[in-house]
């Protein structure tokens, strides 16, 4: 839970069993995964507070209206918070079953960051060989949406800081990786998670009719551009909060999206790249890490028995 003075902000203490609604189903946590905008309110949250929206396990208690999985279920799922312990209690409209080749590890990054890329991905309405620019890409949303784009069949571009960071890229999926945005191009969909001047750049560089999708302002810079170059494209610029695109796509998006995710794992179709999985004893380990850019993909924290 958070707790200030302890390193990464946050600390292992004794918290009460959940009480869930009789619409949650009681979950025992087996993996979490972390995201940079959770890890960011560490430091200013309230203290007593158990963060974490991603959870990976098993069912303890099912809802008690009858609906969802049943007790003794893998699932994945998505809370707003309260996923960082060893029970959680998990709306049975944000959880979905997990098919057994699928990992708690693997699940647990899904509903943040894979949702984010799948959301993304349709508000782009991106048609089959069209130009995908990806900012961000060595992040967990950013190794999802460049593997989602290319199952499409789009010519993908992945931006990243470094050269190191890109590595294995190209092996998922993107014809190109550059570092910092590109010069020159046009492209039919952007996904930008940086902010600053790389959302600037990216306005200036979608294509007449494109589309924009802005998922995060990681850099924390303002952003400048000339709006009249922008609005002649005739470009759209979306701003994507994850809770109200999953109300916007209607009753059971949640669980039909997760659904879907765990199966394109299950198959080989979708890759989850986890840079950094330690015991959640280590969670301050983690945050640092990713709060210092050392990880690529997701950061992973294991809860309870293997």
């Amino acid at each position: 839970m958070v707790t200030p003075g302890a390193e990464g902000s946050v600390a292992v203490r004794e918290v009460d069993d959940p009480r869930p609604e009789p619409d949650a189903a009681v979950v025992a946590v087996r993996a979490v995964s972390l995201n940079r905008g959770e890890v960011r309110q560490l430091a200013e949250a309230k203290e007593g507070t158990v963060p974490g929206w991603d959870v990976a396990g098993v069912v303890l208690s099912p809802a008690t209206t009858g609906a969802g999985p049943a007790a003794g279920t893998r699932v994945v799922g998505l809370v707003g918070g309260g996923a960082w312990a060893e029970q959680v209690a998990v709306p049975i409209a944000a959880l979905a079953p997990l098919p057994d080749p699928v990992g708690f590890a693997a699940a647990s990054t899904l509903p943040v960051a894979g949702l984010t890329a799948h959301h993304a991905m349709q508000l782009g309405e991106l048609a089959a060989e069209g130009r995908v620019l990806v900012t961000g890409a060595a992040g967990g949303v950013g190794h999802f949406a460049v593997q989602l784009a290319a199952h499409l069949g789009a010519n993908v571009t992945a931006v990243v800081g470094r050269p190191e960071r890109g590595a294995d890229l190209e092996r998922l999926g993107a014809a190109t990786v550059v570092v910092g945005m590109p010069g020159a191009g046009t492209f039919d969909l952007v996904l930008e998670s940086v902010g600053g001047p790389s959302l600037a750049a990216a306005l200036g560089l979608v294509a007449p009719g494109g589309c924009i999708v802005s998922y995060g302002s990681s850099s924390g810079e303002p952003t400048m551009f000339d709006v009249r170059d922008f609005y002649r494209r005739g470009a759209r610029l979306h701003g994507l909060v994850l809770a109200a695109e999953l109300v916007r796509a209607g009753p059971g998006a949640a669980t039909r999206d997760l659904t879907t995710l765990a199966h394109l794992v299950a198959t080989g179709h979708l890759e989850v790249q986890i840079g950094l999985e330690v015991a959640w004893q280590e969670a301050a380990v983690a945050i640092r890490a990713l709060l210092d850019r050392e990880v690529v993909g997701k950061a992973v924290l294991r809860i309870g028995p293997a």
